[in-house]
């Protein structure tokens, strides 16, 4: 073997190796950049939401067949089923919306009272992560369902959500889903109160 041919037998070994070595931290960093099962985990520890509530026999139809991320615990769940055996005053939720930053407490006080109806939030067009880390700091412990972090999630969908949040429904006792109108975001328990009553 000649020098030259030892030479460049060596630059191309040396070049093989450069090229593995460089597919091997690109390899890394796209696995570290994608979120392994369980990163929540120590998240929805802190947040302390309830748990979904359990399927009811009879399903919401709009929300039939729906399937979703319980919020605190990552469980799959059908909505239609969760939101079930109402009434269920149902609150849609971003993790960014300033107003919902004010309803949700609000909501959670509520739900507290004796005799409140049961209430699910809804998280939609933010990331997990980014609902739970609010749920903690605003120490608010509602179940919530987690519809993705695009724009229109199919919970979104099914309920015709408008693109202005938040957005509440009242899920009567025989399944019907009514559009909280008047008002649009809650400040006061009175108005939750009353919403129900009037949209019941």
């Amino acid at each position: 073997m000649t020098a030259v041919t030892k030479w460049a037998l060596g630059v191309a070994v040396l070049a093989v190796a450069a090229l593995v070595a460089v597919l091997t931290l690109r390899g890394t960093d796209s696995n570290s950049a994608q979120p392994a099962t369980g990163d929540l985990a120590g998240v929805r520890a802190a947040a302390k939401l309830r748990a979904c509530p359990p399927a009811a026999a009879k399903a919401v139809g709009q929300l039939s067949g729906i399937e979703a991320d319980c919020l605190g615990d990552g469980s799959r769940v059908d909505v239609g089923k969760v939101l079930g055996g109402g009434p269920v005053l149902v609150n849609v939720w971003a993790s960014w919306c300033q107003p919902c930053k004010t309803e949700l407490p609000v909501l959670q006080q509520y739900a507290a009272e004796q005799g409140a109806v049961r209430v699910v939030g809804v998280q939609v067009a933010s990331p997990a992560a980014d609902g739970l880390s609010l749920f903690r700091q605003l120490g608010v412990h509602l179940p919530s369902l987690y519809d993705g972090d695009g724009q229109s999630g199919p919970i979104r969908a099914a309920l015709k959500a408008p693109s202005t949040l938040p957005a509440s429904y009242l899920i009567t006792a025989d399944g019907q889903v009514r559009f909280i109108a008047n008002p649009r975001s809650f400040e006061t328990i009175d108005q939750v109160r009353a919403a129900v009553k009037d949209y019941s």
